[in-house]
């Protein structure tokens, strides 16, 4: 009776052994599959990450280039625009050239006013995204410089402005290096 014991103690002993091997490997398979949904996830979001910061990038690309061709025109047209009100006040210059003149200087305030839309879109979007939302504080002075630049170029003052949009391009080529 002791062997059949000892037999019996033995085959119950292996069989709550494998039972307890089982119960182990099948936890660690479920740890492993949580773990790959878990990568494959934080994988995807970094690839969105990605991908937006590359927009966020090439948007304030465009944005710096925009502004920068627009001051490379201003300094000509703000020049012209100043001779203009020059003789226009010494009275050389006929009604036509000042109306000219006047409808000059409304293109360049409504360039400016499409240059800061442009700005306030690229804010925004800095702002919604994640990836881009450590990257506004670069952006920061945009929005108080080309807000001046557009209150100046309505009072007149192209040079001036021309000036503030010199900041924005400063500022947008900040924050274009501190980009990865």
């Amino acid at each position: 009776m002791k062997r059949n014991l000892n037999l019996k103690s033995i085959v119950v002993f292996v069989f709550l052994l494998s039972f307890i091997m089982g119960l182990s490997i099948n936890a660690d398979a479920q740890r492993r599959r949580s773990k790959s949904s878990r990568s494959k996830a934080a994988a995807a979001a970094r690839a969105k990450n990605a991908a937006d910061l590359k927009k966020g990038a090439k948007d304030v690309g465009i944005q710096l280039m925009n502004v920068t061709k627009f001051v490379y025109v201003l300094g000509g047209v703000a020049r012209g625009i100043e001779d203009i009100d020059k003789e226009v006040k010494a009275g050389k210059a006929s009604r036509e050239v000042a109306e000219k003149n006047q409808q000059f200087k409304a293109d360049v305030i409504r360039s400016i006013r499409a240059l800061r839309a442009g700005l306030v879109k690229l804010d925004t979007d800095f702002r919604a995204k994640t990836a881009l939302r450590r990257y506004v504080v670069n952006l920061q002075n945009v929005m108080p410089y080309s807000a001046r630049a557009e209150d100046l170029a309505a009072a007149g003052r192209f040079n001036d402005a021309g000036k503030e949009l010199l900041l924005v391009i400063e500022t947008l080529t900040d924050t274009l290096v501190a980009m990865p």
